[in-house]
């Protein structure tokens, strides 16, 4: 059963405004690797875990039909209200039981959420619905990242691994799945076509208010939230006084950038 912890409307909320896209660089990677095993026009694509769509819009350009689903109906519901595509719906589903037909998807992608997901009943799953030759592409990116300003980085970056220490007690035991850089999925999966590319280095330029809006995203800092809401709030105040001293400035309009290190899982069903 996947795991359930984005349930709440003001979580959807944040989640909507401060989660990042997927960049080009691993858009380039997912369709180099799909260009050489399907045929265009392409079909058919699912996003699964897909939050409030930030991943499945991405999709739209290249497929004739979009599908995200997630377990939680507050986050389909922000996803909804998103601009899109009309090839672009959404579904209430989980990651192991996909309201999708068999052999009826050319791709299906997972960001940022496969550690959720329940690994052996997925990868079963992910069987049922992949047409022969169609593949999977699950990819995330990792917490420990660097924020880059000025000649400030090293500050900044200390500011940002401290917030996460503070979470770090309230972070869900599944999160070991992507500390471990799905390895165990990776190794699951059944197909002899698979990759696992490491390392991909991404840059993310974002106001500082998205980058603390970003730590509201987090299912750790809703769980702090819920347990001890004044702390939670004040850890949050503090980092930002701390990065706009750092930065010399008084306005979270100000632009830092964000370098982040990415994972990627490529598999592709036999025909």
């Amino acid at each position: 059963m996947a795991t359930q912890l984005f349930e709440g409307k003001e979580h959807a909320s944040c989640y909507q405004k401060f989660r990042f896209e997927p960049t080009q660089e691993i858009l380039d990677l997912i369709f180099s690797y799909v260009d050489e095993r399907l045929h265009k026009p392409y079909g058919f694509a699912v996003d699964v875990g897909c939050g409030t769509g930030q991943n499945t819009r991405v999709f739209s350009p290249y497929f004739k039909k979009v599908l995200g689903i997630d377990i939680s109906e507050a986050q389909i519901e922000e996803a909804k209200k998103a601009t899109g595509s009309p090839n672009v719906t959404y579904s209430v589903c989980s990651a192991e039981e996909m309201s999708v037909g068999d052999a009826s998807v050319d791709l299906l992608t997972a960001s940022i959420a496969a550690h959720w997901f329940t690994t052996e009943t997925f990868l079963k799953e992910v069987d049922r619905v992949l047409k022969p030759g169609g593949c999977i592409a699950i990819s995330s990116y990792f917490a420990n990242a660097e924020i880059h300003y000025k000649d400030s980085t090293e500050q900044m970056t200390e500011v940002y691994a401290e917030v996460l220490n503070s979470l770090a007690p309230y972070m869900h035991e599944k999160i070991t799945n992507m500390r471990t850089k799905y390895k165990e999925m990776y190794e699951s999966i059944p197909y002899p076509d698979k990759r696992r590319i490491e390392n991909i280095g991404t840059k993310i330029r974002v106001p500082l208010s998205s980058l603390m809006g970003l730590f509201t995203t987090f299912s750790a800092f809703h769980i702090y939230l819920r347990k001890e809401p004044e702390k939670a709030k004040e850890m949050l105040r503090t980092a930002e006084e701390r990065f706009l001293r750092i930065m010399g400035t008084s306005s979270t309009d100000t632009e830092v950038e964000i370098w982040l290190q990415n994972l990627l899982l490529l598999a592709s069903k036999p025909q």
